[in-house]
């Protein structure tokens, strides 16, 4: 005779907290304050302990080079929120869609801005040069 066991089996994951806000902040050369802007923003998560720290995964170091890279670009904090959860797959693919495009736009008024700061070096240059070879004369 076989016997079968019906187990229900509850199985919880604990992510692994531990990371302080000094530790982050040393790991990815952001300030304190900076990263508790991030998170006032709802760009870095964070787990409070019993006893007020901040914790945080591992995966954050990640993060806050993503959003560095974001805010490098020029972008800000409203548009970095909304592309965070597309880089983690936490959205649905419409939503991301329209992100794309903003994203897109972002970037074109960026390649204008350098096209128009790149035009005024060469005037510059040219002013330079120009009165560079008169008072020289």
């Amino acid at each position: 005779m076989i016997s079968t066991l019906n187990l229900d089996v509850n199985v919880k994951v604990k992510v692994n907290w531990g990371m302080r806000i000094g530790e982050l902040s040393k790991a990815t050369g952001v300030s304190s304050r900076a990263l508790r802007y991030y998170e006032q923003q709802g760009l870095l998560r964070s787990e409070r302990r019993p006893n007020g720290y901040r914790e945080y995964s591992p995966d954050s170091i990640e993060v806050v080079a993503f959003v560095q890279d974001l805010f490098h670009a020029g972008l800000s904090s409203d548009v970095v929120r909304d592309i965070l959860p597309c880089a983690r797959d936490e959205h649905t693919r419409g939503d991301c869609t329209e992100l794309v495009a903003r994203v897109r736009q972002i970037r074109d008024e960026l390649l204008r801005q350098e096209q128009n700061i790149a035009e005024r070096r060469r005037r510059l240059d040219t002013y330079l040069a120009n009165g560079y070879e008169t008072h020289q004369a």
